[in-house]
């Protein structure tokens, strides 16, 4: 029966694998080197206001209460979503204003007021009039029981998301934990986090690639989204050394075509600070964008995962980038039919998707076109609308096979082997010896034939004498030579 249900196993999996050929094989692609598709849907614009409210106790005069607020922008740049409630890591810089907005505000209140020539800027200034100035350095900080001025600021922090159309008011962000320096990186989440599937993210790698000259792609915003306002994508390569925090790791053109430090730097300046550095491996973050002027650099990705833990945030994926990754990877290994309604699922869990939208336009310009594989494939493996017969027909003639051979086994499992001629019982004669061993069955020999029976007439006792084996005490018949049951001479 073992052998049986082996080989009725082993036809059933030819079976299988001849009746169930996919017609487009199926196969696994890694994502392709250079994508940045990963990262550029999690990229959002950041833009710092420092709001402060301030009070005049005016005692010089009339005793008046002068009120004014004041918006001090102080930062713009780009900040990468890294959970899908909304949790952004980017710069210090792009979330605590290093000026002190109460002196501005000093000196705008004074000037507007007692109408005396003060510059707006963060400076304390004198006045020429003692009474005044002396209400003046009352009024800078730091707050005293003595103090003329009643100051209250804040910082109103907004990210505009990757979306279309643009949201006008994108929603508003808070720091919880940030390193020291300007340049050391922040962690800022959302004062209503995002409900629902949530937001895109982007993955953040390990660690920064080792190798001298590496390539990455960094991408960012030069302003707030828009119809005429698309996130950028610049190729530049890792140059030797580099430390931690604002030492940072340097920019550096291998073939020499160009002066990326400045590069860099000219656009961190005009709004890509803190943008995403992707390595050009997998796609994931491997640093921030920092600097400015005529030296960008790179802060790793092990100053930022460690600003994470300290702000107890794990970066996570979420649903829409599961999705995403599955229709990215159909869509940038060519398989334009099958990346189509992935991308509309996206759409379907994140409708402002812009990445999405864009690529789910070219993959239904490409699809069924030349260039989709999953056509060619198609193609190639069945002509015209028809199937191929010839898997039908290897399967008929292997359930042929397998139903003739199982019938066969199991005729020869069951068919009655031919009954061996055993000595009739004695009827008649002494009786056995009670203390003699049980009788063995033992199958004739090949080596001691028996000699058929012949018909005669049954003597009688008086007739001839009964004749028995001496060895295993069966019957013999009248022209027996051998014991018919255990093969002994009876002769002996």
């Amino acid at each position: 029966m073992a052998r049986l249900t082996a080989l009725l196993g082993a036809i059933a999996a030819a079976l299988a694998a001849v009746l169930f050929l996919p017609a487009t094989p199926v196969a696994a692609h890694d994502h392709p080197s250079g994508i940045t598709d990963l990262v550029t849907p999690a990229v959002v614009r950041l833009e710092a206001v420092s709001h402060v409210e301030i009070t005049l106790l005016d005692h010089v005069g009339e005793l008046k209460h002068v009120e004014r607020s004041y918006d001090i922008p102080f930062a713009v740049g780009t900040g990468t979503v890294v959970n899908p409630d909304g949790t952004i890591v980017g710069l210090r810089r792009l979330a605590v204003n290093p000026d002190d907005v109460a002196v501005y505000a000093a000196n705008r209140i004074f000037a507007e007021h007692h109408k005396v020539k003060i510059p707006a800027d963060y400076d304390k200034h004198k006045l020429s009039d003692d009474l005044l100035d002396h209400h003046l350095q009352e009024c800078y900080p730091p707050k005293t029981d003595t103090a003329t001025c009643i100051i209250n600021v804040t910082t109103d922090i907004t990210a505009y998301p990757n979306v279309s159309p643009a949201s006008p008011n994108g929603y508003k962000v808070k720091c919880i934990k940030a390193g020291p320096d300007p340049d050391d990186p922040a962690v800022l989440v959302p004062l209503t986090p995002a409900t629902g599937v949530g937001m895109p993210t982007a993955p953040l790698a390990d660690k920064v690639p080792d190798q001298v000259g590496s390539p990455t792609n960094v991408a960012g915003f030069l302003g707030r989204p828009g119809p005429d306002v698309h996130h950028n994508v610049v190729i530049a390569h890792l140059g030797q050394g580099g430390g931690q925090g604002q030492n940072g790791r340097p920019f550096a053109d291998p073939e020499k075509k160009k002066d990326e430090p400045v590069e860099l730097g000219g656009l961190a300046d005009k709004g890509m600070v803190g943008a995403p550095v992707i390595g050009d491996k997998d796609g994931h973050v491997i640093g921030l964008l920092v600097g400015g002027g005529k030296e960008g650099k790179m802060l790793g990705i092990r100053e930022v995962l460690g600003v994470l833990t300290q702000a107890k945030v794990t970066p996570r994926r979420g649903t829409i980038d599961t999705a995403f990754e599955a229709a990215l990877t159909r869509y940038h290994t060519k398989y334009y039919t099958e990346a189509a309604p992935g991308f509309q699922r996206v759409l379907e869990l994140y409708p402002g998707n812009v990445v999405a939208a864009s690529l789910l336009k070219t993959s239904l310009a490409k699809r069924g076109g030349p260039e989709d594989q999953g056509t060619r494939q198609l193609a190639a493996t069945t002509p015209g609308t028809s199937r191929p017969l010839w898997p039908f027909i290897a399967a008929a003639v292997l359930l042929f096979l397998a139903a003739g051979g199982g019938a066969y086994l199991l005729w020869r499992r069951r068919a009655p082997e031919r009954p061996t001629e055993l000595p009739q019982p004695l009827a008649a004669g002494p009786p056995l010896d009670e203390g003699a061993n049980q009788t063995v069955v033992v199958r004739r020999s090949q080596s001691f034939p028996v000699v058929p029976q012949q018909q005669q007439q049954v003597m009688t006792a008086q007739e001839a004498p009964m004749k028995y084996c001496t060895s295993c005490g069966m019957r013999l018949g009248p022209a027996h030579r051998f014991c018919g049951y255990c093969g002994h001479p009876i002769e002996t």
